[in-house]
């Protein structure tokens, strides 16, 4: 875990939902919530990939760009990248919506202003995923992205046959 000054939570609502057990990671990630922050969290974050990470106990999917499993091609990459971007900082989630597996979705700042998603984004280790970012961060993508992150291409394109078979293999080379 990145170390960082006291953290402190700020609610605009009474009740906080407690997260539901993290889904397998392969699944689409649908909001179901408003995008006005509803509540911000801020301290050090504990990076799981390059697309999330947990502040005081929570899972926070960064918002609006999609990043390889850690699994996959790059994702050791993109979690490294995204740790390196954490280290010794203080993270200012505000939170937006939750996922239909109870994941909190944010909008993720570093106290110098940095939106981690861009960040990503420019480091070419995510992809916008303007489904639920509309477009935001589409511009800062080079190009040729979307074919070194295909696996994340795909799964944006509902093309979950390829995740199948890509894994598929992956255990038939463990196999051997």
């Amino acid at each position: 875990a990145v170390s960082a000054p006291a953290e402190t939570v700020a609610t605009e609502t009474s009740q906080i939902k407690t997260p539901a057990p993290i889904p397998p990671r392969s699944a689409p990630i649908k909001v179901t919530a408003p995008v006005q922050p509803r509540e911000i969290l801020v301290g050090a974050a504990y990076v799981i990939d390059g697309d999330s990470l947990r502040i005081k106990k929570r899972e926070i999917r960064l918002f609006g760009v999609d990043a390889p499993e850690f699994n996959h091609p790059h994702g050791k990459t993109a979690k490294w990248a995204l740790f390196k971007l954490c280290k010794g900082e203080r993270v200012h989630a505000h939170i937006i919506a939750e996922d239909d597996h109870g994941r909190c979705v944010a909008r993720c700042r570093l106290d110098d202003g940095r939106d981690l998603s861009a960040e990503m984004v420019k480091l070419g280790l995510a992809l916008d995923w303007p489904k639920f970012s509309n477009g935001r961060y589409r511009a800062l993508e080079a190009d040729g992205l979307r074919r070194k992150l295909w696996l994340a291409d795909a799964r944006q394109k509902g093309r979950m046959h390829v995740w199948d078979a890509y894994e598929a293999r992956q255990r038939d080379r463990a196999k051997n």
